[in-house]
């Protein structure tokens, strides 16, 4: 039996089987790595493929004799699915693809994915970028979230989903994209400083209040 996490893998409620989540870099895919991610669900018997919410495909009801292979003829990352650590980064389409986007959300995205994907942090971590006010990314309940306006990039901190759910708090805006990478560098730094063990940044503002992370971005 697998450790939560080892190989990549998480137990399912069978206590038998496993489920792997490849990590997809803000949940773009080409139809090429599709049939691959079918082929292989297939060979192996999986018994389901699920989109989960941080944009990874899921390959569920695995054996755990075949978890070496599956990660072999996949050729992708492990998705950071466990851990105290930045677990996914979501964006929607922004300027890339959508009618109202006002930023580009996929580039902003891609580049937080590379910077910070899997990073080791006090606790478990999550960013958003949305394109727009609406939201779509869910910006309001991420550790740190990215909303698009006409004048350039809002950023939320301190909000989560789960048995304790909250709202984010607005720290700055109005920031081109060379600006919003560097305060959110700024903010990641200074939680990493501040925060407790395995303590959300939501509950590290609670405790500490917003003061740090508004010095920490001057």
């Amino acid at each position: 039996m697998l450790k939560l996490g080892e190989k990549g893998a998480i137990m399912q409620r069978d206590n038998k089987t496993y489920a792997v989540a490849p990590h997809i870099p803000c949940g773009i895919v080409t139809p090429e790595l599709l049939r691959r991610i079918a082929d292989v669900s297939e060979k192996y018997n999986a018994q389901a493929i699920k989109i989960t919410g941080a944009a990874r495909i899921a390959i569920v009801g695995l054996e755990e004799e075949h978890i070496d292979q599956v990660w072999d003829e996949l050729q992708l990352e492990k998705g950071a699915a466990v851990g105290l650590c930045v677990r996914s980064v979501r964006a929607c389409p922004g300027t890339t693809f959508c009618k109202v986007g006002r930023q580009d959300a996929l580039g902003i995205g891609m580049e937080l994915d590379k910077r910070y994907h899997a990073k080791e942090l006090p606790g478990k971590f999550k960013m958003a970028v949305s394109g727009c006010h609406l939201s779509c990314a869910e910006s309001w309940v991420r550790d740190v979230g990215l909303i698009g306006k006409k004048n350039g990039w809002t950023v939320v901190i301190g909000g989560n989903v789960g048995a304790e759910p909250r709202i984010a708090e607005e720290i700055v805006s109005g920031l081109d994209d060379a600006e919003v990478l560097q305060v959110v560098d700024k903010l990641v730094q200074c939680y990493q400083e501040k925060a407790e063990k395995r303590e959300r940044l939501g509950k590290t503002i609670e405790r500490i209040g917003m003061a740090p992370f508004e010095d920490a971005i001057k």
